[in-house]
């Protein structure tokens, strides 16, 4: 016997790579001798490789004598159709006789090195040397154990240790392609094949050694998070992995508890220590992101990782639960518990200052889950920290008809469409919630009302004599045409939109969806968007017929069309009004022909379209809260199309309308004379109604009763009601939009989207940042030296120095504040920056800009920075974009991207911190 040697059990694998090594030194000879027991069971005869796509038979024994190998050798001699016997045994080499020695290969006995047998398998010429050294010495066998079949990818030269890992991996683990080549090693693949069938138990299986040693190749590849993992999938919880490493969140931060970390410890076991913990956490929350945002998209595999994600997250809650770690992880970011933690503590937040609710909300948004699964909630959420801080607000005022109607769209409205939102509720809200919202919406709608009946008491005198003739000052339905559509008919006719019923939240809503998606500009010749006064009562046979006409008059299709072309005749221009019945094309074409030939012709167009107003009669409750573009029937195509046919558009109501709020069990008002929901005859008005009379009442001999209070109505409930006088009722709101600012009409311009927002709308937690610091100016004799030169570099003002004359002391003059924009512009840097760009604008419009981007957050339409600039003293006649394209010369050190253009260049961004670091600002704390 091989004294002292280990009898290695060989199988067919170590058999076929031994040969094919050794064929073509065989010389003729058909006997190979190799040491070591070939394994039961294993295949008596097969073939091995030969070069050039030939293959040698092969017959394999395994004896533990002299006398076998003889008997093994004559018996081959008298078999036909093997071509090599090969005979694995324990015999020494010294005890083989001559004659067996001269038909040997090789004339000895054979050792098998695994390493040649690597070699051959990866068709390298040599193995990196680590793998012939511990701890790698079980890596050669493991190789030639889990080749696959097809065989081991050829490596070139030199099979590298992390070549050979990566292959052997991916087999065991079943993770195919998925190491090969560079790719990373990350615990992300890891992750998703702990949660696929078979997956752990593969891991499971192998021998100990093996395990050991991808556990330790891949914590130096994949991080310390990978020994985690595998021991949970060798301990049966593979499938739990993902949801384990959200509790593993409680290590991570100094609030960990010891009692937390007790009960995570029987999670895991006591072996798996804190920092392992802890990078197993940072792991599973960087996959749950990536997941997360694979989730966010629409189609099948979107949906796919939303359940995913949904899944592992309920999975992690129910297993906090079990270990009593739901209280320790109530702030985590990605449970669905910690959602509900946040929600409840932005409820008692709303009982607070708006300050408190706002920051709370903000801490809700973060939730990674917020833009997944929660993105209305979020949104409900929202509508009541804007309406706490619109009462937080001074208290508004209605002085006039006028000053009402523009107060609505311009803010009103917007409230109008929080409480909608409100109203409808969060189905999966605590009570504790529901009480917050109550209180927050009931609140707001309190106020509301007193301005609807403050508007009423105005809008008594105001219809006894207001007409065209005598607006006082209001734009009047009637008037629309003449004084916006006209206007921009003379540089392109226009796309005329009624949108029956559109309130002044709807077009909030509506404007705010097309100016934000980069495609549209809202124009403007006052410097806000148009609001009109409808005529009385607010509905749609009266008010319709009055916008389309040009003048007060009630009607119904046939006087709109009429009246519709005979006002653009009077100006000269071709024109034609589309009904409702007359916008969808045949099949396969989904406008009318004779309307899309209209549009790309020199006609004004005016389409009706009566969703809304449809939805008022016919939809549930809760239909009429949340209005977006593509809910309107046809009105995303007829943008399309009039954008292009390069036309301006009105996007404009007739009236508007309230929503059914009262409850369940209330039923109508009684009361004489009823028309309509929100309007009758009668003598007198009672409580929640005015008597309205005068030229712009045109029922029942120019004398009504309309209810300004939201709670009244005469006829069955519907969703929505239109005639009374409320303000949403009564106000007509005037989009105008247009795909190029080329056709604003003379004295127009764009409507920068700031400020058609009301500043309550997008408030934001005050950062530290817009703080400005003040310093003192050193006092001087009088009188005043030259100005103060400009601090020079490394130079920096003194809080609190004060400069102390030898005289009696100046009075002291606090400086400007010094802003963020102050101080990017007198650096060194700025200075120099200066020199590579033509026409430098003024320091000051640089700065100012700068603040404003600051103050906003960090963004701001174009329209915005270009008003900003020009606020500041910059010229009037520079477009947005090119002034834009200056400041990122100025600003964009090294291409690092201070100011960029996003949302389909539409919008302006301002990197607050990398302009810091850019230009050498101290830090904010510094």
């Amino acid at each position: 016997m091989l004294m002292g040697a280990t009898v290695p059990e060989l199988d067919q694998r170590v058999i076929t790579g031994l040969l094919t090594t050794r064929l073509a030194h065989t010389k003729g000879r058909r006997l190979v001798l190799v040491h070591g027991k070939y394994v039961v069971g294993g295949p008596q005869e097969f073939t091995v490789p030969a070069g050039e796509g030939e293959r040698r038979k092969v017959r394999v024994a395994h004896t533990t004598s002299v006398l076998g190998i003889t008997d093994a050798w004559q018996a081959h001699l008298s078999t036909e159709g093997s071509d090599l016997l090969v005979v694995t045994t324990d015999v020494s080499g010294d005890r083989i006789s001559l004659d067996l020695v001269g038909e040997m290969v090789r004339s000895q006995i054979i050792a098998v090195d695994e390493a040649d047998i690597v070699k051959q398998l990866f068709g390298a010429a040599d193995l990196d040397p680590r793998m012939r050294r511990d701890p790698w010495l079980w890596l050669p066998s493991a190789l030639i154990a889990a080749e696959p079949d097809g065989g081991w990818p050829q490596r070139g030269a030199v099979l590298t240790l992390d070549a050979a890992m990566r292959a052997l991996v991916g087999v065991r683990l079943g993770l195919e392609g998925v190491f090969e080549g560079e790719a990373s090693v990350d615990v992300d693949a890891l992750l998703a094949w702990s949660r696929t069938p078979g997956g752990p138990q593969r891991f499971a299986a192998l021998p100990e050694a093996e395990q050991q040693g991808i556990a330790e190749w891949l914590a130096q590849n994949a991080g310390e998070a990978a020994p985690v993992l595998l021991r949970l999938a060798l301990n049966g919880r593979g499938t739990e992995a993902t949801a384990l490493g959200v509790l593993a969140s409680v290590m991570n931060g100094g609030a960990a508890s010891a009692e937390a970390a007790v009960a995570l410890g029987s999670v895991f076991g006591m072996g798996s220590r804190p920092s392992e913990l802890r990078a197993y956490a940072r792991a599973v929350e960087g996959t749950l992101i990536r997941w997360i945002g694979e989730a966010t998209g629409r189609g099948a595999q979107s949906e796919e990782a939303r359940q995913r994600v949904l899944d592992v997250l309920r999975q992690a809650d129910q297993l906090a639960a079990e270990a009593h770690l739901s209280a320790a992880l109530a702030d985590n970011p990605f449970l669905p518990s910690g959602f509900q933690a946040r929600l409840r503590r932005l409820a008692e937040t709303l009982a607070q200052e708006p300050q408190a609710a706002q920051t709370a909300w903000e801490h809700v948004r973060e939730h990674h889950l917020a833009a997944v699964l929660y993105a209305k909630r979020i949104e409900l959420a929202r509508m009541a920290v804007r309406l706490k801080h619109w009462l937080d607000a001074p208290k508004p005022v209605v002085s006039s008809v006028d000053q009402a109607v523009h107060a609505h769209v311009a803010d009103w409205g917007w409230v109008d469409r929080a409480l909608a939102q409100l109203w409808v509720g969060d189905a999966d809200a605590e009570p504790v919630l529901v009480h917050a919202y109550r209180t927050v919406h009931d609140a707001a709608r309190q106020r509301r009302a007193t301005l609807d009946e403050a508007f009423a008491a105005e809008l008594e005198p105001w219809a006894q004599h207001a007409s065209t003739a005598q607006p006082s000052g209001t734009l009047l339905i009637e008037d629309v045409l003449e004084k916006i559509a006209v206007k921009l008919a003379a540089k392109r006719p226009p796309l005329v939109l009624v949108l029956d019923g559109m309130s002044s939240a709807v077009a909030a809503q509506l404007g705010e969806e097309l100016t934000g998606a980069g495609r549209w500009s809202e124009l403007s010749g006052d410097g806000r968007r148009a609001a009109a006064v409808a005529m009385i009562p607010s509905v749609t046979v009266v008010n319709r017929a009055t916008l389309l006409c040009g003048r007060p008059v009630s009607g119904g299709q046939s006087v709109e069309k009429e009246g519709f072309v005979d006002f653009w005749k009077q100006h000269r221009r071709a024109a034609a009004l589309f009904h409702k019945s007359e916008i969808a094309g045949p099949a396969g074409q989904l406008l009318d022909q004779r309307l899309v030939e209209a549009i790309a012709s020199d006609a004004v167009v005016g389409v009706v379209l009566n969703t809304i107003d449809d939805s008022l009669d016919h939809g549930q409750q809760g239909s009429l809260t949340d209005w977006s573009v593509n809910r309107v029937k046809y009105l995303t195509e007829l943008l399309n199309s009039a954008r292009g046919q390069g036309r301006p558009v009105v996007l404009v109501s007739d009236h508007g309308h309230v929503l059914d709020r009262t409850r369940p069990d209330a039923g109508p008002v009684t009361a004489e004379g009823v028309e309509s929901a929100r309007w009758r005859t009668g003598t007198a008005a009672g409580e929640g109604e005015v008597a309205l009379s005068g030229p712009r009442v045109l029922e029942n001999s120019g004398r009504v009763i309309a209810p300004w209070s939201e709670e009244i109505r005469y006829t069955p409930r519907k969703a929505g009601y239109r005639g009374g006088a409320a303000l949403a009722e009564m106000t007509v709101p005037v989009l105008v939009l247009t795909p190029s600012i080329d056709l604003a009409p003379d004295g127009w311009a764009e409507l920068p989207r700031e400020s058609v927002q009301p500043p309550w709308w997008e408030a934001q937690v005050a950062p530290a940042s817009l703080k400005t610091r003040t310093t003192t100016k050193p006092a001087r004799k009088a009188p005043p030296a030259k100005p103060k030169a400009r601090p020079q570099e490394g130079e920096r003002l003194a809080d609190d120095a004060v400069e102390t004359p030898p005289t009696r002391p100046a009075p002291v003059e606090p400086l400007p504040p010094v802003t963020l924009g102050r101080q990017v512009v007198e650096t060194k840097l700025y200075e120099h920056q200066g020199k590579f760009v033509r026409k430098v604008p003024d320091r000051k419009v640089v700065a100012a800009v700068i603040d404003a981007l600051d103050a906003s957050g960090g963004t701001l339409s174009l329209a915005a920075v270009a008003g900003a600039a020009v606020a500041s003293g910059g010229r009037t006649n520079t477009r947005p974009e090119g002034f834009v394209t200056v400041l990122t010369r100025l600003l964009n050190i090294e291409g690092y991207e201070v100011i960029s253009l996003i949302d389909s260049r539409t919008r302006v961004r301002l990197n607050r911190d990398t302009l810091r670091e850019q230009f050498e600002l101290p830090r904010e704390n510094a």
